[in-house]
């Protein structure tokens, strides 16, 4: 074979193994539209992510009342912006597994994008086997150990697919933020965007605040979900211990399709 017909052989099939990455991902990455007419149901899959027998034994005593407070949420923020729908989250605790998803790369290329789509999509395929009714959303929530640096790893929710990736610590005093980091991945998965500086972690005003006009506007007492902190001065900022010190805002509520210009305003 001929030494330019060998390169233009393999651009071809490069084009093509591209090409079929690019297919795959849009079929198994299809968005769901969500009109809120029937609960959205979630699927909690715990993941022992360190291998330690101690978060073993913690995610097998996991109930699917330690996520209550995941509902509870949906029906507080839904009422206060008049959803005619309650709860408008169901969630199921589903058995634990032990193998971890695909690594997420740091600054992907665009294909090493492809490919982990394609790789965490497969992987999905292969573990949430349970047999239990189908779920619109997969929450994979990774627990490790407290103290282990790698429960504070950045989370992560695809629109497309449907999934959520949350990492946490295997503790009942732990449970409750762990819960808030789910509820921010599964809005991601609903169309809602992050409200925060990607740089500083500081919450966004108006649309990262709970409270945007409050006056004084500091401090704030709660967080907007999607803005992830509680801006407590122009300096200063805290995580929530749980749902009980979070809302969804207005821009939010837009995003997954709770408020628009027909639906009336949510209540003060």
């Amino acid at each position: 074979m001929k030494r330019g017909s060998l390169f233009g052989w393999l651009r071809v099939s490069l084009l093509l193994v591209l090409l079929a990455i690019l297919a795959l991902y849009a079929l198994l990455s299809s968005p769901r539209n969500v009109d809120w007419d029937t609960a959205v149901r979630v699927r909690i899959l715990p993941i022992n992510a360190d291998q330690l027998p101690q978060t073993g034994a913690y995610l097998a005593a996991l109930q699917v009342s330690d996520f209550h407070d995941i509902e509870a949420f949906f029906i507080r923020e839904g009422h206060k912006y008049r959803l005619a729908l309650s709860p408008p989250v169901e969630v199921a605790l589903a058995p634990a597994i032990d193998t971890p998803p695909p690594e997420v790369p740091d600054e992907p290329s665009i294909l090493q994008s492809l490919w982990w789509a394609v790789k965490m999509r497969f992987w999905v395929w292969q573990h949430d086997s349970w047999s239990s009714e189908e779920a619109d959303v997969r929450i994979f929530m990774s627990f490790y150990a407290p103290g282990n640096p790698l429960g504070l790893q950045h989370s992560l929710g695809l629109q497309k697919g449907m999934i959520g990736l949350v990492n946490g610590y295997a503790s009942a005093s732990h449970q409750s933020f762990n819960n808030f980091v789910a509820v921010h991945e599964l809005l991601h998965t609903l169309g809602a965007s992050d409200k925060y500086d990607m740089r500083t972690g500081k919450p966004l005003w108006p649309d990262g605040f709970a409270d945007p006009v409050k006056s004084p506007l500091f401090p704030q007492q709660r967080a907007e979900v999607m803005g992830g902190r509680v801006q407590v001065t122009p300096g200063w900022s805290l995580l929530p211990p749980s749902l009980d010190h979070a809302v969804i805002g207005s821009a939010t509520a837009i995003e997954i399709g709770w408020l628009s210009a027909r639906r009336a305003p949510a209540d003060p």
